[in-house]
């Protein structure tokens, strides 16, 4: 979701206009899918350590396996997922199949596994971001994030600042959803008399809040710039799957 600084000049078919709750507008590239899958395939290893006698917690369970994430680039893996537990209008997708599909003659590691299905969970807003820029002239200066995947710090962050090529910041409430939100704005109309949303927020909710902020480099851009291309690409592997199985 990005705040603008003027509407829209033209309608973006992939992306949605809504506002933020003190009226300005802002430009939404919404997805069906996130981090559903990837969830799916952390149970997979949790049957695994339960089966072998070593149960893992949840918690430190992805800490490790989207720290396996870190190492490599998907170039080297040639490891492809898609996430799409539903469809996806973003990227006219009327239903989705959760897939995984690699290159013969590849070595498939954990790495590649777990960096492949990180990169397809931000995949599709990526997409929809990629094509707000073609269309608008819309500079993003920063983004802020939040969802229960950042409580595994640093890795996931930087795939996100990577796919949307800009600075991204997690702060410490950053695994707080929406209920949360919502309780920030009664707490507002209950105690916020004579100031705007936006000095509530900046005053009492989040000053001296502990904010981390990632800048991607120029090659984890590249790297994931090449993935997406990948991804949109393969789409027809969707379609079918969905019209098969």
């Amino acid at each position: 979701m990005i705040v603008l600084e003027r509407p829209l000049r033209s309608l973006v078919e992939q992306i949605d206009l809504v506002a933020t709750p003190a009226g300005a507008p802002v430009a939404m590239a919404h997805s069906n899918n996130c981090t559903s899958d990837l969830n799916a395939w952390v149970e997979v290893f949790s049957q695994f350590a339960d089966a072998i006698g070593h149960p893992v917690q949840r918690g430190r369970l992805f800490d490790v396996l989207l720290g396996a994430a870190a190492a490599g680039n998907m170039d080297d893996a040639g490891v492809l997922s898609y996430n799409f537990l539903s469809g996806d209008a973003i990227v006219s997708l009327p239903e989705g199949r959760p897939l995984t599909v690699r290159r013969p003659g590849t070595s498939l590691t954990l790495a590649g596994l777990m960096r492949s299905h990180l990169f397809a969970a931000f995949a599709s807003m990526a997409y929809g971001l990629q094509i707000l820029k073609q269309s608008e002239d819309v500079p993003i200066d920063s983004m802020f994030a939040h969802g229960g995947i950042f409580k595994t710090p640093e890795i996931p962050q930087r795939v996100l600042a990577a796919a949307f090529n800009t600075p991204v910041s997690v702060g410490q409430a950053a695994a707080e959803g929406g209920a949360w939100g919502m309780a920030l704005l009664a707490g507002f109309l209950l105690g916020g008399a004579g100031m705007t949303l936006e000095e509530y927020l900046d005053h009492r909710i989040f000053a001296g809040l502990e904010v981390h902020t990632v800048t991607p480099s120029a090659e984890e851009v590249a790297e994931y710039a090449r993935y997406l291309e990948r991804f949109i690409a393969a789409l027809p592997l969707q379609r079918t799957a969905a019209e098969v199985f």
